[in-house]
């Protein structure tokens, strides 16, 4: 990629950042950027995988999540300082992304203790497949909690049609996979974090990756992906769904070991 155009692209990035509250449109963007808007949008989307106006908004619903678990300010606060006017537009496009509503978010200070699974278009009786590979840490002496799963779009938001969570660095593998185009959205929230206030786990403490958009067709067992993960950088799109609470699944997974139960991380 040229280096022009990541400058380019990074410049715009940290202008979103300093204005989630404005309403910037494509030619405020072109300009900072020195580009035609057109030209602007194709580096953009060619650098970060998503079109401006998606980064943007996912931004803004990071900085909401921030907002939510570090200050008192009432929902409708927040809405307006991420740049909604509409509190109910800005608590359906929170739930849908986060998983979470904001209260709800709000409330659980940042985390979920279970990983909820769905895929809408997925009819009772089809057949569904699998995958499996490696994942490799950041960090060989990262202790870490790593959260692999399958998305429709290149954010992490929502529920993931697939997922399972790891004590580490190591072969994975996605079960009851439906038929479809799938991201592989993995990242990674270090292990000390289970005795730091829940919602306090930082962007820079992530570590992350995206494979796909992989088919995944009937029945097939998808074998040999090999996921690296890296730190997160200013031009990653931010991770919106709520995170595992990493203390509760370290729980989990001691019951687990001693009474064999099946996995109940996820729903």
């Amino acid at each position: 990629m040229d280096k022009a155009a990541e400058k380019a692209v990074e410049r715009v990035i940290a202008v979103m950042r300093d204005n989630l509250d404005e309403q910037l449109t494509i030619d405020d963007m072109a300009k900072v950027a020195m580009f035609s808007k057109f030209h602007f949008s194709r580096i953009f989307q060619r650098v970060t995988g998503l079109s401006p106006g998606r980064f943007l908004s996912a931004l803004r619903l990071q900085r909401a999540k921030q907002l939510l678990v570090s200050t008192s300010y009432n929902i409708a606060d927040i809405s307006l300082r991420v740049g909604y006017t509409s509190v109910g537009t800005f608590s359906s496009r929170f739930t849908r992304s986060v998983g979470l509503s904001p209260t709800t978010y709000r409330r659980q200070q940042g985390v979920t203790p279970y990983i909820e699974t769905t895929c809408p278009n997925h009819a009772v009786g089809v057949a569904t497949g699998s995958m499996r590979g490696v994942i490799r840490s950041a960090s060989p002496e990262r202790d870490e909690l790593i959260f692999a799963g399958l998305f429709r779009d290149r954010i992490p938001e929502g529920r993931p049609v697939s997922c399972t969570v790891l004590a580490g660095a190591g072969p994975f593998l996605l079960e009851k996979v439906p038929p479809g185009m799938w991201y592989l959205l993995v990242h990674s929230v270090p292990a000390g974090t289970e005795t730091a206030r829940p919602g306090t786990v930082g962007a820079d403490q992530l570590a992350a990756a995206t494979i796909g958009p992989v088919a995944v067709r009937q029945e097939a067992s998808i074998e040999g992906v090999e996921v690296q993960l890296r730190s997160m950088g200013s031009m990653d799109p931010p991770v919106l769904m709520a995170l595992l609470d990493v203390r509760t699944a370290a729980l989990e997974r001691i019951g687990q070991q001693r009474t064999r139960r099946p996995d109940r991380l996820f729903r």
